[in-house]
């Protein structure tokens, strides 16, 4: 059952502009048949993952991702991503903004990692299994009672040592905007002593315009979304690594979310005032 607490988010059919370039009916029905195709690879792989090992789940996990982008044709441009991909036997709790399911593909295209996912996505047939065999941290968003054991679970998590992926909007935009990214993550960060790496994505075309086609938003479907995307010619996503935010940082985890969050739109040029700072302001006065 949904609650006031669950995330929305403004976006919806009129965000989407529509004028993109396109590929033909034949060239987006191939990309489709590479991305199912690349899909059941990581399901026949899911078996062979306890047996590899960590190094070799991870180049599977890279290979695999980086699969479903060249199969949907979408180029990679990475900033800073060696800060990811150095990183060893330390734990870090990633936070990027949530615009496409084409995000969580990006992020493990640079550096395989856990993430947290809704528990709906357990059940869905065939990505389920591979979701929950990566180690998926699952929330049931609808549930706030299981908020504090997840928390917990994900704090762990990152005691150990993992790299754990997140969305703090908990839902998608049209990346025209970024939504207000909520606290709760970011206390199991607090809680288990690791720092922040803020991510920024963004979508453009080859000629250097942004673009909103890549968003799964409104009432659409995933079908529609994947579709789309399929469409589209010379599509790019950014991934800009941005510095660490150090245990420490902030005083509490909303502070951490705010600084989180500047750090994102900083790097996406959307500047926001600081949460905090936003509260302090005084109300303009209205000319009589």
């Amino acid at each position: 059952m949904a609650h006031a607490w669950m995330p929305t988010s403004p976006c919806g059919s009129s965000c989407l502009t529509g004028d993109e370039p396109t590929v033909g009916r034949t060239r987006a029905a191939a990309r489709l048949t590479g991305a199912v195709g690349v899909v059941l690879v990581a399901v026949l792989a899911v078996p062979l993952m306890p047996l590899i090992g960590r190094v070799g789940r991870e180049l599977l996990a890279k290979g695999i991702f980086r699969g479903v982008l060249r199969a949907f044709g979408v180029r990679l441009a990475v900033t800073g991503g060696t800060a990811l991909r150095t990183v060893r036997g330390r734990g870090a709790l990633v936070a990027t903004n949530h615009v496409s399911w084409l995000d969580i593909a990006a992020v493990n295209a640079v550096r395989p990692m856990r993430a947290l996912g809704k528990l709906d996505i357990r059940s869905w047939p065939v990505l389920g299994r591979v979701v929950a065999a990566a180690g998926t941290v699952f929330l049931d968003r609808e549930n706030l009672r299981s908020l504090p054991d997840a928390m917990a679970t994900l704090s762990d998590v990152l005691r150990s040592g993992s790299l754990v992926y997140v969305c703090p909007e908990g839902t998608t935009w049209c990346g025209q905007g970024v939504g207000r990214f909520r606290h709760a993550v970011f206390q199991a960060a607090i809680d288990g002593g690791v720092p922040v790496r803020p991510v920024a994505l963004r979508f453009r075309m080859a000629d250097g315009r942004e673009t909103t086609a890549p968003a799964f938003i409104g009432e659409e479907t995933i079908i529609d979304s994947v579709r789309r995307v399929a469409r589209l010619r010379g599509l790019v996503l950014e991934v800009h690594v941005l510095d660490e935010l150090a245990p420490g940082r902030a005083a509490d985890r909303r502070e951490l979310a705010a600084l989180t969050e500047a750090a994102v739109n900083s790097a996406l040029d959307r500047v926001t005032l600081p949460a905090q700072r936003r509260r302090r302001a005084l109300p303009v006065r209205q000319s009589a």
